[in-house]
């Protein structure tokens, strides 16, 4: 883990790596193609990697009796800066990756900007090489450091670092440190500087955690069934995921389009808006909506502004409008959850959300299309 070398490394429009973190490959020139604009959502997130988080904070307890607080989003934040989820290579059901990921070599030669060079540690077992160290597996270890906090998270009597179970167990390990309490924001910024010494990496693994948290908040769906689920769980497997102006659509996210009336590119954002987001969360129980808010409104049972947001069930479109009663003014779309909240795209700078439908301004009724 490079950490201990201490290094100073308006809403809807009309529509027309296997990267290691730039802090871990000390800029190796393998550009990440996440970055904190995208994603934050479990969506983003392979299967069996989001399996391993899970499976690490279960375990963690075993090995740090005294540490409180670890959680899926905090490795998952970890995970996502050092190797962008290994997306792009295999994960077998055993939780081994191929191919392996492998971090700068650090021999001090300058390249990616290593400038310390590290000793052989392993004799190449971890690292593929007996002429110096490098970080590997998805969360980066360096193998003298893997040596120390290791940990079989699979049962297969082997600790490895290539292996999702087991580099994030060793990971949540690290983190939790002698009994840490994660709860303690001030606690959780200690164990991140621990694995990377700067306080940009800190920042950057902060907003991940954040953003995956959001994203691990899920509200209650009890009464919640068939198709309306399907539509609401689809909507909720993108919070997180940022606004693009002209962004998304029925096959998920995309890039949008330039520009917003307040002058916000999509161009560069690879993401949703708001119309974008209900026609994919629609699309995912067969039904086909129109790309923008306002043509939304003329599909289904139109639910009049005047009957106020009590009236609406969980799976209804909302709209707002500069002049509401005048459907050609919708200016935005949300699907409703039930006790006065949605799952929004709010705008240009923010991500896919829950929030409460009074957050909106000119309230316009509702559609129901379940």
């Amino acid at each position: 883990m490079i950490a201990l070398l201490m290094f100073t490394a308006v809403c809807c429009a009309v529509p027309v790596s296997n990267a290691i973190g730039a802090y871990v490959a000390l800029k190796t020139g393998i550009s990440d193609d996440g970055g904190i604009a995208e994603g934050g959502s479990a969506a983003d997130i392979p299967a069996r990697m989001l399996t391993a988080y899970k499976k690490a904070v279960q375990q963690v307890g075993q090995y740090v009796p005294k540490c409180q607080g670890m959680r899926w989003p905090i490795l998952a934040g970890i995970a996502k800066v050092e190797s962008n989820h290994a997306i792009g290579r295999n994960i077998a059901a055993n939780g081994d990756i191929t191919p392996k990921i492998y971090g700068v070599l650090l021999n001090g030669s300058g390249a990616g900007g290593n400038t310390t060079a590290v000793a052989d540690t392993d004799h190449g077992r971890w690292d593929g090489t007996a002429s110096g160290e490098r970080a590997v597996g998805p969360f980066q270890f360096l193998p003298s450091t893997w040596e120390s906090i290791g940990k079989d998270g699979n049962g297969d009597k082997t600790a490895d670092p290539h292996n999702a179970d087991d580099a994030a167990l060793g990971a949540a390990v690290y983190l939790c440190g002698n009994g840490r309490d994660l709860t303690q924001r001030s606690q959780l910024k200690a164990s991140i500087l621990q694995y990377n010494h700067s306080d940009a990496y800190v920042t950057d693994v902060l907003g991940w955690i954040d953003q995956y948290t959001a994203a691990a908040k899920d509200p209650d769906l009890k009464n919640v069934t068939g198709t309306v689920r399907t539509v609401i769980e689809a909507a909720l497997s993108q919070r997180g995921v940022p606004y693009s102006w002209g962004g998304g659509g029925t096959n998920g996210t995309s890039y949008g389009i330039c520009c917003s009336p307040s002058g916000k590119s999509g161009e560069t954002i690879k993401g949703f808006d708001c119309s974008g987001l209900t026609q994919y969360a629609y699309a995912k129980a067969g039904i086909s909506l129109p790309r923008v808010a306002a043509a939304q409104a003329g599909v289904g049972q139109r639910i009049p502004a005047g009957l106020g947001p009590l009236v609406l069930k969980p799976g209804d479109l909302v709209f707002f409008a500069t002049a509401p009663g005048r459907d050609s003014t919708i200016y935005h779309v949300g699907i409703y959850l039930g006790s006065g909240q949605m799952v929004n795209a709010p705008r240009p700078g923010t991500v896919v959300r829950l929030d409460a439908v009074s957050t909106m301004s000119g309230y316009a009724g509702g559609a129901r299309l379940l």
